[in-house]
């Protein structure tokens, strides 16, 4: 249903660091930039970054992104805590959502909830 999602971010460089290093695993990269925005994707941007622009800080957001598999999750994972991210939630089944949902979340340097998650059985 979502055709792509764009974050402010307090500081651009350093959130484009953190996503381009816990992207890499789930086959996303950088794919434009241009002036303080950056968008990722695989094909196309469809996850963008920009600067806070409204007033105040940027809100906590949750933002999952799919894994094709569960060895995706768990490269996602230790990219991100190499990156120095904080461990929410270590990769795990997570039944109470369904079955096969197999998840990791980390907390990126604005503070937003990450997730990869793989819905495929093992």
């Amino acid at each position: 249903m979502l055709d792509h999602l764009s974050i402010q971010v307090a500081d651009v460089s350093a959130a484009g660091s953190f996503y381009d290093t816990v992207l890499a695993p789930l086959g996303g990269r950088r794919l434009l930039e241009f002036g303080p925005v950056v968008g990722y994707g695989s094909d196309r941007p469809v996850f963008w970054l920009g600067p806070v622009t409204t007033g105040g800080a940027a809100r906590e957001a949750h933002i999952a992104f799919t894994a094709a598999d569960r060895a995706s999750v768990v490269a996602f994972f230790e990219a991100a805590v190499a990156a120095g991210a904080e461990v929410l939630h270590e990769p795990r089944l997570w039944p109470e959502y369904h079955a096969s949902y197999f998840g990791a979340f980390v907390r990126d340097p604005d503070g937003n909830n990450v997730e990869a998650v793989c819905h495929r059985p093992e």
